[in-house]
Formats: structure tokens, C-alpha cells, sequence
């Protein structure tokens, strides 16, 4: 976890800001996007303007975030994308990396069986096969209206020409200083002629432009093939990591149907397996439907000790369940199902259940990071698109495929390098994530569509490894269930807890005093204070757009 908040502890210094303000959300009517970048998320809405659709702008968007988010965008990663349409369809398209054809169970541990987790989490033996080109390109090609060419030219003029950094950027880059002078290729971008970036200076970056410019004339063969297959491959070579010629040839998106579960009326469409998020998320939304909450009750001791509960069985489950369903047989149906909910529902009392005598349910057989970025879009016609796109550690495994420009990253981590050994994120696994070739890692990415009669009115998903789930389903209660407004319900402070370790962690004024008090009397542990996830959320009354960027990072939304 500490990689993570190396990235992003001048976040902290806004703490304060955060949950003392709820501005106004940003208003549009013809068009939102919520990102990260504030530049990408204009590039979106020019996209929108020139009349391309939610998926145009979301392609565009996730192009300009590899050059102006380099923590977490990029094409050098992977992601989700969950998709509603208008005509009250909805898809998902899965892009998570994969493992190289010739990795194995035992990769990262040493002759006496011990996890040897810099493998996993640093330099080209931490990084999965590549997704995120692949996988915007089919997002375009089948559900786009513009060409990839129109929708990947302001991201090659962000990185030809560059962009100005900002006091934010500028130090989330010089935080990985020490990391980043250790690669060659990684110093080049990531350091100005060897010394830390500084407010306002131009951050250019050439090699980056080249690569998105064979990409742009090759489509997905201009990254999975030729010149830029060259250079990642050759870089394994020589440096120990395993993707092959094979395995970025080879590299295929799916097309899945989304998971779905009904919350007081509404529907939420989320991302299913390889993401643990998405059932995370509608594994708890089934049994906190079991529970009346009062909008007085609002991060009261009973209701964190009642979300704290029921996280604990959700994640639990995960450690048993989920993984790749197209390589183990995940029990979906069993996990999600609103009696199984009860079941658990009927478990929880008035205090705290521990960890240690939680265990993951046992179903019949069958045949069948933390600097991750979300980006939420919605266009004129009522399409919706929520993105969710990681390298998983901040910049990844820390090094640039020399001449391409762009950052690998360390997904292999989010295997279950050794069954029950935490990965960076303090989550254990089983058999059900075991590292095996071509297999995808698990992922708690949740980008996630609520709609009200098949039409959508809220789009909402986070960063934050672990937390992210937990941090997508406290905005989803704040706005349905507390009726705040959309700002607001992102801005509010959050709790989590994972089962593993068994204590609440805590955002500032999440848990003021005597609400601690009160857990402690109900028998919690109460863990760390530190910041839960950045959600990008768009929500949409009365036919107006309110896109509601969050403080905690320092995104932007634009509409219009």
C-alpha cells in the first residue's frame, strides 16, 4: 500500500478542503466527461462537439490520459470498460493484461517457496501482457462513429508539443525520482535531464508521439506488432521479462455481459469477473438492502458498523472465488444471488463479527492499485460509458520500453504470486487467482452504471487497488440512499475494511470521536487513517448533466 501513497501524499494536504465543501458540480447538457486530467477531459468534450459519440470521447479520453495522467493512464496497461447504451442495452469490454505464455505458478518465489515480491512489483518481471490499445481500439471500431485517426490526434499533439505541468503533477512525478533514475529509459521522460520537474515547466514527450503515431496510421498492429513490438521485446530480452512477439500478437479482447443486480429500485451494471470489484460491489448492495438506513444515520457507529460487516463477507468471498472465469469456475450466480444475501444478513448483529471466524462460503463445484484512473462519460444521445484503466502501482513497474516512451506495468502482482501471502494491496488469494499463462489477473476495478428505468443516472467508478470497490459503493449510497447531491456524495469522507487485515481504515472526519468510541465498544479495530479512492462520477436529473471531479485527486469535469 505504501506505493501507492508515495504517489499521492500531497493529496493529503487538501484532506481538509475535501470534506468541509461540497461546490456545485459542473452542469452540461449536451455532454460530460469526468476524469483525472482536466486536459483529457477537454479533449472528450471536443470530441463530443465535433459530433462523436460517448464511445468516441472515451477512446480520446483514454489516449490523452497516457500522456497527461502518466501514474495510471497509458497504453502500456490495462482495463474495463462497461458501456450503456440508449436503446437500454448495455455491454463490458474486458482489456485486463495477461500473464506471458511463459510464466508459471512458482515465478516469484525463491527455491525455499518464499514470495519474492520486488519480482512482482518493480522492472520488466512484474508486467503483463499490454490491453489498453488493443482494447480501445475495439471499443472504437465497434461501437464508435469517428475514426481512430480523429480520436488519437490530440493525444500525439499532447505529447509532441507537450503540456504544462502543473504543482500536482510535477510532484507526483518527482515522487518516483529515485525509482525512475534507476532505468535509463525511465529517466529520459521522467526527469528533466536528470533533475526533478518543477511547476510550470513543458513536459514533452517525443517517444511517446511516435508510438501513438504508428498506432494511429496501424491501428493495433502499429503497437502489437512491428517497431513497438521491437522495442518491448527486446527490452524482455534483455532484462529478464517474459511477453514475446507471441503473446502481444496473440493478445485478444472479450466482449462480456456485464454483471447486473437491482438496489431499491434501481439497476446497477457493473463489471464482472476478471474484476472483484464489480461483485464486491453487488455482493454488498444485495444485503445492505436488507437494512432501512435513516439520512440522520449517515456515518453514524451503526451504520459504518453495518457497511464494515458486510465488506468483511464480500471480501472473504473474493479470496476463495474470484479470478479469471476463463480459466476457473467462478460461482457467480451463487455469489450474487439475494438469498445468499439474507443469509448473511441474518449473521450480522450488534457487534462486530472478527475476521478469523469468517470463512469463505463453500459452493458446489462446476463445470465452468493502488494508481489505477477512472474516467465516466455521457453524450447528447444518452450512451454512457464508465472506464476504469490501471499499470496498477503509481507509473507502473517504474520503467519505459525505451524509444516507445511509455510505461510498463507490474499487473503480474495482482496474481496470487503464493496462496494466502498479501499482495502490495494486503489482499490474499487461492487457486482461483494462481498465476497460469494467458490467464488474466484479478482486478478490483469497478466501473459501474446505475440506471432508473433502463436510462442512465449515475456513472461513477475510482482508483485505489483494494479500497476501490468500497470507495464506488459509499457514493452509490450517498447519492440513492442520503439523497445528497452528486459533489457532495464524492467529496463526503469514507471508511473501509478488506476482512484481511480486520480494521477500519479511515479518511479524516470519517469517524469522529465518540463514533469511535462506539465501535470500539461493538468490538472493531480501528486501523489507519489515509485517503480511500478518487471517484470521477457523472449524474444526470431532470435531462442535465453534473459531472463531480474529486478532490482528492485533481481531475476535472467538463460539460456543455
Amino acid at each position: 500500500m505504501h506505493i501507492f501513497f508515495r504517489g499521492v501524499f500531497f493529496v493529503l494536504l487538501f484532506s481538509s478542503f475535501v470534506f468541509t465543501q461540497h461546490p456545485d458540480p459542473v452542469r452540461g447538457k449536451n455532454g460530460m466527461i469526468v476524469s483525472a486530467s482536466k486536459i483529457a477531459s477537454e479533449v472528450g468534450i471536443q470530441i463530443l462537439k465535433k459530433g462523436g459519440n460517448a464511445i468516441d470521447a472515451a477512446v480520446a479520453v483514454g489516449f490523452a490520459l497516457a500522456v497527461t495522467y502518466p501514474a495510471a493512464g497509458n497504453i502500456g496497461g490495462g482495463g474495463f470498460m462497461v458501456i450503456h447504451f440508449n436503446n437500454g442495452k448495455s455491454t463490458s469490454i474486458d482489456f485486463r493484461e495477461k500473464a506471458p505464455m511463459y510464466s508459471h505458478e512458482k515465478m516469484y518465489l525463491d527455491s525455499n517457496g518464499n514470495f519474492l515480491p520486488h519480482l512482482s512489483q518493480e522492472g520488466e518481471t512484474s508486467s503483463g501482457v499490454p490491453g489498453s490499445v488493443a482494447g480501445l481500439i475495439y471499443a472504437l471500431e465497434k461501437y464508435g462513429t469517428l475514426p481512430l485517426r480523429e480520436v488519437i490526434k490530440p493525444a500525439i499533439k499532447l505529447a509532441e508539443k507537450g503540456f504544462i505541468l502543473d504543482y500536482r503533477l510535477a510532484q507526483s512525478i518527482n515522487a518516483f525520482y529515485s525509482d525512475f533514475i534507476k532505468y535509463p529509459s525511465s529517466m529520459k521522460i521522467f526527469t528533466k535531464n536528470g533533475s526533478k520537474f518543477e511547476e510550470g515547466d513543458r513536459f514533452i514527450q517525443k517517444d511517446l508521439a511516435k508510438t501513438l503515431k504508428l498506432i494511429s496510421k496501424k491501428g493495433r498492429d502499429g503497437f502489437y506488432k512491428g517497431e513497438v513490438a521491437d522495442k518491448i521485446v527486446n527490452q524482455m530480452r534483455n532484462s529478464g521479462g517474459l511477453i514475446t512477439y507471441e503473446d502481444l500478437e496473440n493478445y485478444k479482447v472479450v466482449e462480456r455481459e456485464p454483471i447486473i443486480s437491482t438496489f431499491k429500485g434501481y439497476k446497477v451494471v457493473t463489471m464482472g469477473p476478471p474484476s472483484g470489484g464489480g461483485v464486491i460491489l453487488l455482493q454488498s448492495l444485495n444485503l445492505l438492502e436488507n437494512f432501512e438506513f435513516n439520512k440522520d444515520e449517515w456515518n453514524s457507529s451503526s451504520y459504518i458498523h453495518k457497511l464494515v460487516e458486510t465488506f468483511k463477507y464480500a471480501y472473504a468471498d473474493r479470496s476463495k472465488h474470484l479470478g479469471d472465469s476463463d480459466f476457473y469456475p467462478v460461482p457467480l450466480i451463487e455469489l450474487l444471488n439475494k438469498d445468499y444475501a439474507q443469509r448473511i444478513f441474518a449473521q450480522i448483529g450488534e457487534y462486530a463479527t472478527p475476521s478469523s471466524q469468517i470463512s469463505p462460503t463453500e459452493f458446489p463445484k462446476y463445470d465452468e492499485s493502488q494508481e489505477t484512473t477512472h474516467y465516466s462519460v455521457i453524450d447528447k444521445f444518452g450512451n454512457a460509458v464508465s472506464v476504469t484503466t490501471t499499470i496498477n502501482s503509481a507509473y507502473g513497474a517504474k520503467v519505459v520500453v525505451d524509444g516507445a516512451g511509455f510505461l510498463l506495468n507490474n499487473e503480474m502482482d495482482d496474481f496470487s504470486a503464493k496462496p494466502g501471502e498479501p499482495n502490495q494491496f494486503g489482499l490474499t488469494g487461492s487457486e482461483a487467482n494462481k498465476i497460469e499463462p494467458g490467464k488474466r489477473m484479478l482486478s478490483s476495478m469497478t466501473p459501474t452504471i446505475v440506471l432508473k428505468d433502463d436510462k442512465a443516472v449515475l456513472i461513477l467508478g475510482s482508483p485505489g487497488g483494494s479500497t476501490i470497490p468500497t470507495a464506488v459503493l459509499q457514493v452509490v449510497l450517498n447519492y440513492l440512499v442520503f439523497g445528497m447531491q452528486v459533489q457532495a456524495a464524492v467529496n463526503s469522507p469514507r471508511i473501509h475494511h478488506q476482512w484481511l487485515p480486520d480494521r477500519i481504515d479511515f479518511e479524516d472526519q470519517a469517524i469522529l470521536y465518540d463514533v469511535k468510541e462506539n465501535l470500539i465498544k461493538k468490538n472493531h479495530v480501528i486501523g489507519e487513517k489515509r485517503i480511500l479512492g478518487r471517484v470521477e462520477a457523472i449524474a444526470i436529473e431532470n435531462g442535465i448533466f453534473y459531472g463531480a471531479t474529486d478532490p482528492r485527486g485533481y481531475g476535472g469535469a467538463v460539460g456543455y
